[in-house]
């Protein structure tokens, strides 16, 4: 009930005005799982939207102390962080950071807590937020750290150093006085997300290091590491290509726990990209005799072709539908990978990278690494209580099309070219940028390795790059259209 109330929200999400008047007759259920859905939905369909009146924060503030009921609880601050990822805004940290305070309070609301103010905290190395996190896992024993939501407090505290690199320093220097398997992930952790998308060889290295230990037990920091290798090398196109090679190595000699993360970092590698080889790769692990391996693998076949609709993927999965039709488990995973396949009907992307792939979007990776952390314990999570926990895709979703406006922000339908994207960099002179183009009008879908340019000299771009909202403002030295007789 909880699931079927938060699919509100993506079915409506973007859409403030409309959505929050159809969501609003389910925030008064007496029924409280249907309650906690209808508050996530709130936090889904504001989502990457800015809105003066701030309505996520006035219908959310409330529950957010909820001591009656966890699950209300846990709702109202995860969907604050998915209201306001990446805002970076104080009250929202003056409302949730009281949680860390409260003695009462169990291990799934404080990983709740940590999530979403590593969301609305990403990437700026807010030191309060930081020390307060560090002070609750401080403070509990290694036993309570096995708890399998305990990794989301290594998360939050990782995405508040989300690309930082160098910045990260100290907060490591204090995880590692944590004892333990504890100590090891939450080292791991910050420290893959301080150097995410950066390929800097160094820290795969180590991640490689990391996983070439043969541990029979306490080994789940190397489900980690294996993560880590994807996530610092999908930065550019030679560090993902080494990075397959790597997982090769890793799925021929690494222990089962490393087996079951590498499909995960497989397709966190190639988001919204369904490659060929990795998708075969992932095709065979996915009737692979363990369980947990199988599933990561269907899961993976999801990510990589998120909103792509790709055909070779589609037909896969129907055949996979049909081969576990009586293992339940398998099933759900399954469906879930073919709604993300055919996400938004093949609109939205999950790829965090934009600015032709020059730029990262800090909250697209930490919504990614939410779902990839809840596929690390896929029995415990995914497939028992956290299930909602794949919402936070919201957050990663931005639509792939190519939309042209006018100076007043009035669509504007103009031809474009759309091809192959060429590696120019370092060539003389002019040099083509795409290859085998077609020629489209406005709005125009563009696939993960797609350019797009003007075939029209009566407009010119506001920006250099044509991908998502582009603003044309008409072209003074256009040559006047030709009159024919």
């Amino acid at each position: 009930m909880m699931s079927a109330a938060a699919s509100l929200g993506m079915i409506l999400q973007w859409d403030v005005d409309n959505g929050l008047s159809m969501i609003d007759k389910f925030v008064h259920s007496t029924e409280d799982y249907v309650k906690a859905g209808s508050l996530l939905a709130i936090g889904i369909v504001n989502s990457g939207v800015k809105n003066e009146f701030d309505p996520a924060l006035a219908l959310l503030s409330e529950h957010v102390d909820n001591q009656k009921s966890a699950t209300i609880r846990m709702s109202a601050i995860l969907s604050l962080g998915y209201a306001y990822a990446g805002t970076n805004r104080r009250d929202i940290a003056d409302l949730i950071l009281p949680v860390f305070e409260d003695t009462a309070a169990s291990m799934e609301v404080l990983s709740h807590a940590s999530l979403a103010l590593g969301l609305t905290f990403t990437s700026s190395c807010d030191g309060e937020i930081a020390q307060a996190i560090m002070t609750v896992l401080i403070e509990k024993d290694e036993t309570t750290l096995t708890s399998p939501y305990a990794r989301f407090l290594y998360l939050g505290l990782g995405l508040l150093f989300l690309g930082k690199q160098g910045a990260a320093d100290l907060t490591l220097e204090a995880v590692k006085t944590l004892p333990g398997v504890a100590g090891q992930s939450a080292t791991l952790t910050v420290e893959i997300c301080a150097y995410a998308g950066t390929g800097n060889v160094l820290k795969v290295q180590r991640m490689i290091h990391v996983c070439s230990d043969h541990l029979e037990e306490n080994n789940a920091h190397q489900a980690i590491a294996a993560l880590g290798i994807s996530l610092i090398g999908m930065g550019e196109e030679l560090g993902s290509e080494m990075c397959l090679r790597v997982f090769d190595h890793l799925l021929q000699y690494g222990e089962p726990v490393i087996r079951r993360a590498v499909p995960l970092a497989l397709g966190l590698l190639s988001v919204s990209n369904p490659r060929i080889q990795v998708m075969d790769t992932l095709s065979k692990l996915s009737h692979d005799h363990d369980a947990d391996v199988a599933q990561s693998a269907i899961l993976g076949l999801g990510f990589i072709g998120a909103g792509s609709n790709n055909a070779r993927a589609a037909g896969m999965l129907r055949a996979l539908a049909q081969y576990y039709y009586k293992e339940a488990n398998h099933l759900f995973v399954v469906r879930i990978a073919q709604g993300l396949l055919h996400m938004g009907k093949g609109t939205i992307s999950l790829s965090p990278f934009h600015s032709d792939k020059m730029l990262m979007s800090g909250v697209g990776v930490g919504g990614l690494l939410i779902v990839l952390y809840s596929c690390l314990d896929l029995k415990n999570l995914l497939l028992s209580k956290a299930h909602y926990l794949l919402y936070s895709l919201c957050c990663s979703m931005f639509p792939r099309m190519l939309m042209t406006l006018d100076e007043d922000l009035k669509p504007l339908a103009v031809p474009v070219r759309v091809g192959q994207a060429v590696d120019v960099v370092g060539q003389a002179g002019k040099p083509k940028t795409i290859t085998g183009f077609q020629t489209h009008t406005t709005p125009v879908l563009l696939g993960s390795s797609d350019r797009a340019e003007l075939a029209t000299d009566d407009y010119i771009p506001v920006t250099s790059l044509l991908e998502g909202f582009v603003i044309l403002k008409p072209n003074p030295n256009a040559p006047p259209p030709s009159t024919k007789k």
